[in-house]
């Protein structure tokens, strides 16, 4: 399925955590939290500002961002589970 958000919209598919803590322990999976890193996978065109042009996203495809963790709305596409949100809950693109 082809997917295209809209607007300053972003999908993102979050990245799996480490099951280990640093001193080797293994966290079980009730008791880990969602990780706050994911992949965009898909952005929309971007915002309309208030003249009526349209503003460029700061991310793109393929980008590894940081999102709040709290940020966004989960959603299903053919079986994947992605986090789709707006660029503004994006709290930065790491390199």
């Amino acid at each position: 399925m082809k997917f295209r958000p809209l607007h300053d919209r972003v999908l993102v598919e979050r990245v799996a955590e480490e099951t280990k803590s640093a001193g080797g322990i293994l966290i079980p999976d009730n008791a880990r939290e969602k990780p706050q890193q994911g992949l965009v996978e898909a952005v929309g065109s971007g915002a309309t500002l208030d003249n009526g042009k349209v503003r460029e996203l700061s991310v793109k495809k393929g980008d590894r961002i940081l999102f709040g963790k709290y940020s966004g709305s989960e959603i299903k596409i053919d079986g994947k589970e992605y986090v789709i949100m707006r660029e503004e809950d994006v709290m930065a693109v790491l390199k």
